[in-house]
């Protein structure tokens, strides 16, 4: 609001091009299938190349997509990124908070919960084991997805084309001997993932640590989170994996469970 020369309020202009912007990102997500130009066009109402310009705009920033073979606008990874970052980080806190603790109370173990972002997992929440000699993993700290147990967790239903896509062909960074270095190890063990329900760290990132996470799906079967836990390898030997899994795993169905049945 501003003020006029005789004291009254006044609506501050809104920025035109913005706001036709935000209107067509409206129209294209209301609508149940593909958006043409042409009925962009006509939602705004102004000539047909000041809307390619708006609408590429959006796309070049990932706002906007074409679906494969067409071109008209659905929305893009940008704006799906940042929906699925917020709605269900947030989410995930206040559904999760007390099967987290629950898991790091059963094991003994820092438990942590985490989201994808981009080629990251970040972590949303932790908590923590009354260990002196503990995982140190804070709330907001990101670790890659490919060499992680929350990370593979997170790429669990990915086949090799996705993760080509997401990855590129290229050898993947070794942070250790035992990193995962090309996509097809780790195609191999998102399918192994997919199978056993949970997915394993044994010092892929960091030498002397193991972890297990499991995927937590909301009510259509997408991954939108992973929760697991972590310990120094000298405390969490492999024959100890089983067990700690089948934790883990209850946890996630849990919370899964709880995403279907609540409305948060």
């Amino acid at each position: 609001m501003g003020m006029s020369k005789n004291g009254v309020s006044q609506e501050t202009p809104p920025i035109q091009s913005l706001d036709r912007g935000l209107v067509i990102l409206e129209a294209v997500a209301n609508s149940s299938s593909p958006v043409s130009l042409s009925d962009l066009t006509g939602v705004l109402g102004i000539d047909r190349s000041s809307v390619y310009r708006l609408a590429n705009t959006l796309k070049r920033r990932g706002f906007l997509a074409y679906p494969a073979g067409r071109k008209d606008y659905i929305l893009g990874p940008t704006l799906w990124r940042l929906s699925h970052h917020y709605d269900w980080g947030t989410m995930l806190i206040r559904v999760s908070r007390e099967q987290l603790k629950q898991l790091a109370s059963l094991t003994n173990e820092t438990a942590h919960l985490a989201v994808r972002e981009g080629k990251q997992a970040l972590f949303i929440d932790h908590a923590t084991a009354n260990h002196v000699i503990a995982v140190s993993g804070q709330t907001g700290e990101s670790v890659p997805l490919y060499c992680t147990a929350h990370g593979k967790a997170l790429l669990t239903d990915l086949g090799q084309p996705e993760l080509v896509a997401l990855f590129g062909n290229g050898p993947l960074r070794a942070y250790t001997k035992q990193t995962i270095v090309t996509i097809p190890q780790l195609a191999r063990a998102c399918a192994q993932i997919r199978a056993q329900g949970y997915s394993s760290d044994d010092g892929e990132m960091q030498e002397g640590v193991r972890c297990v996470a499991a995927p937590i799906r909301a009510e259509n079967g997408v991954v939108v989170g992973s929760i697991g836990i972590s310990a120094p390898a000298i405390r969490f030997p492999k024959d100890r994996y089983p067990i700690c899994a089948e934790q883990v795993r209850t946890v996630a169905d849990e919370i899964s469970a709880r995403l279907r049945v609540q409305d948060v």
